[in-house]
């Protein structure tokens, strides 16, 4: 059935990381020096503001730690800090909607330093697409979507995380599929049609 839902996938551009060895218990420091960077790049798509991502990671290992490390079973290392690092992400917004901060101050400081300014730009666009199509998903579809489509993590791995069937966590993806393309095409229609920094100017002949 993995194989299968790989093959659906081949053409999406994306190269799934590979898992070739068998699980094994791995303490918080093991866990972190391991996948401190994936746990960062899981929670910015979560939706988690950057200057606020040190201090989440910070609290996602420490909530590893709290459970005594990852232990072998049918979820994969990656796949069970994501599910922490989702109950982080939701408890951070949360607290996002009481204090309305910073959010946008975050993407802001991001934008000032570019050595090639058009080529930036035209990735910063992209990127921003992307992000915008993932803010649309609810936290389940995205967190299923960012592990499976982008992270590579097998779907019975996501799916002993959260304790489902792996056919809930195929309809997840193909309903966070769907709405993901459609809300990436309903953002890349608005840029076009709004006036934006990047675009070049039409020349009358």
């Amino acid at each position: 059935m993995k194989d299968e839902a790989a093959a659906r996938h081949e053409g999406s551009g994306m190269l799934p990381a590979t898992q070739t060895d068998p699980p094994q218990a791995l303490s918080a420091e093991a866990l972190f020096r391991a996948h401190a960077p994936f746990v960062a790049s899981f929670l910015a798509r979560m939706g988690v503001p950057a200057l606020e991502i040190d201090d989440a990671v910070q609290e996602v290992f420490l909530v590893a730690h709290r459970k005594g490390g990852y232990q072998p079973g049918p979820a994969q290392p990656r796949s069970w800090l994501a599910a922490i690092a989702v109950h982080i992400a939701q408890a951070d917004r949360r607290s996002r909607r009481r204090q309305q901060l910073e959010s946008a101050d975050a993407l802001d400081g991001t934008s000032c330093r570019r050595p090639d300014p058009a080529a930036r730009l035209e990735t910063q666009r992209a990127l921003e697409l992307v992000q915008a199509a993932l803010d649309a998903l609810p936290l389940e579809l995205r967190a299923a979507f960012v592990l499976f489509e982008i992270e590579g993590e097998p779907c019975e791995s996501i799916a002993a995380t959260w304790s489902v069937p792996v056919g809930t966590v195929y309809s997840r993806l193909h309903n966070a599929r769907r709405r993901f393309l459609q809300a990436y095409a309903a953002h890349e229609k608005h840029e076009r049609r709004a006036p934006g920094l990047g675009r070049e100017p039409e020349v009358s002949r």
